[in-house]
């Protein structure tokens, strides 16, 4: 059963953060993306819980994938550039004022709901 919630789990938190996601890709404005915060950061929950439960379902299986050495590349590559772009985001801090108004307009709006 629970092997089931997670796989439930995990389908409707993907649809959710993709789509939410892909909006806010497409409708570039900060109004719209504090919009669909809540949406995004919710299922975003949800998705780490269910893939914790997944992948402690099926462990075996994705290091089984790993032996393969295309994989395994693809995977580092994959790690590789994920941290570099974290790195990128986290270097690239929006001025202090800017930044202030932004989180004061979010919290307003967070507590309007």
């Amino acid at each position: 059963m629970i092997r089931k919630l997670a796989a439930i789990g995990l389908f409707v938190s993907f649809l959710a953060m993709a789509s939410s996601g892909m909006m806010m890709f497409v409708i570039e404005k900060p109004s719209f993306t504090i919009q669909m915060h809540p949406v995004h950061k919710l299922f975003g929950l949800l998705m780490i819980v269910s893939v914790v439960a997944h992948l402690s379902f099926n462990y075996r299986t994705l290091f089984n994938h790993l032996k393969t050495r295309s994989v395994a590349w693809a995977g580092g590559v994959l790690v590789v550039l994920m941290v570099v772009l974290y790195g990128v985001a986290l270097n690239n801090q929006l001025p202090a004022d800017l930044a202030q108004q932004m989180d004061a307009a979010a919290a307003q709006i967070e507590a309007a709901k």
